[in-house]
């Protein structure tokens, strides 16, 4: 009977932030609906969920500027996509060597040092300069940024390994090759998936300011063509969407974080 009621008590306590999180959103939408119904008419930049809704029906049956609102999905998540995958994979291999070799870490600290501060939407300027206004600035901005924080976090949790783990294992004779991917990188996996996360919102973050500058398709595009022309049902429709897609990509990171690395925090 007991461990019935603790079994209770468990499903209620993990039940709870599901319900939280959903009585949260739905009195934020009521707030919002009540509010633009109160001040309609004296404020036309205002949008509430209901029309919200009705555009973004629209906008997925006739598009937008003439191209499919699909399209302008698949642009922006291309570019991330890319971007990230290649930073993210470089980041990686660099951020081992930084974190085995001290000798590397300390010729490397420098330069990531100075680079960490600066905002990679400073870069765009420079790289469109260099790279023109194509596909290819775009998704060099991503890798940059994406490189950067997973270099640094893998680096970080190569050198939080604990030495007594790499001495036991070199007393059984693990080659050099086994004790990386066998024992240091699954205790710097928490570290990675953390760089991994930062980078990923980072980069969505980018790809949509990128689009703002120089772009024909993207959700960048659609919302600085639709301020632009005070299309403002619009102008909402593509900032939902990036905050729904931005959570949809952090929520499948952490489910592959909790399905890969279940260890983390225990």
């Amino acid at each position: 009977m007991m461990q019935g009621r603790l079994k209770r008590i468990a499903l209620a306590l993990e039940v709870r932030p599901a319900l939280v999180g959903t009585a949260s959103t739905t009195l934020f939408l009521i707030v919002w609906s009540v509010w633009v119904w109160k001040i309609e008419g004296a404020h036309s930049s205002l949008v509430g969920p209901m029309e919200l809704v009705r555009q973004t029906y629209l906008l997925a049956t006739d598009g937008y500027g003439g191209t499919p609102l699909s399209v302008h999905i698949a642009a922006s998540l291309f570019r991330t996509g890319t971007g990230f995958f290649a930073g993210a994979t470089a980041g990686i291999c660099v951020g081992i060597v930084m974190g085995y070799s001290p000798i590397v870490s300390s010729a490397l600290g420098p330069f990531f040092s100075f680079v960490r501060p600066i905002p990679p939407i400073a870069y765009i300027p420079l790289v469109i300069l260099w790279f023109g206004i194509g596909e290819f600035s775009k998704i060099i901005l991503i890798f940059l940024a994406s490189f950067l924080y997973v270099a640094l976090n893998t680096a970080a949790g190569v050198r939080a390994v604990p030495q007594e783990i790499i001495r036991v294992a070199r007393t059984f004779g693990t080659s050099d090759f086994r004790l990386l991917y066998a024992v240091i990188l699954p205790e710097a996996l928490p570290y990675v998936m953390l760089g991994l996360k930062v980078a990923l919102a980072l980069s969505w973050a980018i790809v949509v300011a990128a689009e703002l500058v120089a772009a024909q398709a993207g959700l960048g595009y659609l919302i600085m063509d639709a301020g632009t022309f005070f299309r403002i049902p619009d102008l909402y429709v593509g900032i939902v969407l990036i905050g729904l897609i931005g959570l949809l990509l952090e929520r499948g990171l952490t489910w592959i974080e909790h399905r890969f690395v279940h260890w983390s925090g225990k």
